[in-house]
């Protein structure tokens, strides 16, 4: 399978929230390719087992990516180990805060979420456009953050927001003509440990593997997709293509705010989705 050419034995890849899910699954695939891997994560305990699963190329570093000087301990410690090629900003946090939720419950998401890749983006960006070799920075969104479905707000907020963050990116490494990119991670229902941490201890029929996404993200990021919009086992890409259509036809439609979920539209969206 053709690769990113970022993704090369002997470079080193950076992936935060690395102590499981999909940040785990991504390492171990750039583990097979020749990568050396800087892992970091909150979770001490299971990110000291990641880096022991992965051998002696894998250095485990400790990491609130929402503490911009942890994120720049992050990278000192990544670039004593090589050159820095991939930056793949994972981690995350779910939870239930809504509109009206505490302050606290804000910036907790939002400090995970949106101020990691920041960090993270602001931090290890500028060595990768001032380098010479291929790097890419993967951010990992969400759908959440394009449908916004009501209920988790901050989530929701935080994810749209990355979304900017990375489409801003994207424009900005235009400059090293194609040697550094931006790709959006958006993956679909996936089992990680985000999914047992709301109680389930199987694998949904619905869901992905963490594995599954990470194989579905590399061909993408070598073809150059810059959106990596994941399906899973029950929402196949054209269902995704016209929800994020219908929340789109808001604004160009003056509809109210999602429409999708108003119950003076839900007519007209079952008749859309039907292709009627």
């Amino acid at each position: 399978m053709p690769l990113h050419p970022a993704l090369a034995p002997g470079k080193v890849a950076v992936v935060t929230g690395a102590a499981s899910g999909i940040g785990l699954a991504a390492a171990r695939r750039f583990a097979e390719v020749g990568m050396r891997l800087v892992l970091a994560d909150i979770d001490a305990e299971g990110l000291e087992a990641a880096a022991a699963g992965l051998g002696d190329q894998a250095l485990a570093v400790i990491t609130d990516v929402g503490r911009r000087q942890d994120v720049e301990r992050l990278k000192a410690e990544a670039d004593a180990v090589g050159s820095v090629s991939v930056v793949m900003n994972n981690a995350a946090r779910e939870g239930s805060a809504g509109l009206f939720s505490g302050e606290e419950a804000w910036r907790r998401m939002l400090d995970t979420n949106l101020w990691g890749p920041i960090h993270g983006v602001q931090v290890f960006a500028p060595d990768m456009m001032a380098a010479d070799w291929p790097c890419a920075v993967i951010n990992t969104g969400s759908k959440q953050g394009i449908t916004l479905p009501p209920g988790n707000t901050a989530y929701n907020v935080s994810k749209a927001a990355l979304k900017a963050l990375t489409e801003s990116l994207a424009h900005a490494l235009l400059e090293t003509n194609g040697r550094v990119t931006a790709h959006l991670l958006i993956p679909g229902f996936t089992f990680t440990g985000l999914t047992r941490a709301r109680g389930a201890t199987e694998k949904p029929p619905g869901a992905w593997t963490a594995e599954q996404v990470v194989d579905f993200m590399l061909p993408a990021m070598a073809r150059g997709d810059f959106y990596i919009l994941c399906p899973d086992n029950d929402v196949p890409r054209e269902v995704d293509e016209k929800r994020m259509a219908w929340a789109l036809g808001d604004i160009l439609e003056n509809r109210p705010a999602l429409s999708r979920w108003h119950p003076d539209y839900a007519d007209r969206f079952k008749a859309f989705m039907a292709g009627e």
